[in-house]
């Protein structure tokens, strides 16, 4: 079977990752094609077959999570229950691959400078303004106390021009500041809407926490429905992931 198409950004010494697009499966409409949700409503042996080519393409299971827009971590290397229910993972072993779902909210990886540990996260706005990825950072600090520094990739996600929320997302981050509350532009002719731009939020949030370099996908889930799936746009859809994981080899190519 060829590799799935997929999106990944800067290569990391230690470190593998990749986002999944919609393309390479066998899931029909709305579904169509790459569907990894088990509970996106789409037939089970469809996503038991898409997730099976997933597998294909990383050193082993992947850890899958059932997300709940929180903020809980789990230590992927410790004991836990099949499927947690959290919305991120960490690991500092090689070959255990960490899985994240999305369909607009964001897709984030945090690693060592080192590739000595890193940690996936699922950041919706609830989950971000309730500090999944600070908790994230700091169950990597647990693992790696004498990192050399911090490194992370925010995946494709909602983009700035498509994010209208309410004047209850606008609160979640009054506390965050000035510079928070920047990234909410009034939407015209529609009164107490407003777009938010998340990818810049989550920058925000992670530069404050203590990473050194942040680098952003740049790609808007909603304006692209040739390659992604999009819960805002589509209602019910499929769900990609963003898989990752820790290896002894220095960068190298990627599959697309």
């Amino acid at each position: 079977m060829a590799a799935l198409p997929v999106v990944t950004g800067p290569q990391w010494a230690g470190v593998r990752y990749f986002c999944t697009t919609r393309a390479g499966g066998v899931g029909v409409a709305p579904h169509d094609t790459l569907n990894l949700g088990m509970r996106a409503g789409d037939r089970p042996e469809a996503v038991a077959e898409n997730r099976r080519r997933v597998r294909a393409m990383v050193p082993a299971e992947p850890l899958w999570l059932r997300q709940v827009h929180g903020a809980r971590v789990v230590d992927a290397d410790a004991p836990h229950e099949d499927e947690p229910a959290a919305d991120a993972c960490v690991t500092a072993v090689r070959d255990r691959p960490l899985a994240i779902m999305v369909a607009d909210c964001l897709p984030v990886l945090i690693a060592e400078a080192g590739g000595r540990a890193l940690g996936a996260a699922h950041a919706g706005w609830r989950g971000l303004a309730g500090g999944v990825l600070e908790n994230t950072l700091r169950a990597l600090r647990a693992k790696c106390p004498d990192a050399a520094g911090w490194q992370a990739w925010i995946g494709p996600g909602i983009g700035p021009d498509a994010f209208e929320v309410g004047q209850d997302v606008l609160d979640a981050y009054a506390a965050d500041g000035a510079e928070a509350t920047a990234l909410f532009r009034p939407r015209p002719g529609h009164p107490g809407k407003w777009l938010a731009d998340l990818p810049a939020l989550a920058a925000l949030r992670l530069r404050r926490a203590g990473v050194d370099m942040v680098h952003r996908s740049g790609l808007c889930t909603v304006a692209d429905p040739a390659r992604f799936f999009s819960y805002r746009r589509d209602g019910q859809t499929g769900r990609m992931a963003m898989l990752a994981w820790l290896t002894a080899a220095g960068p190298g190519e990627y599959p697309h």
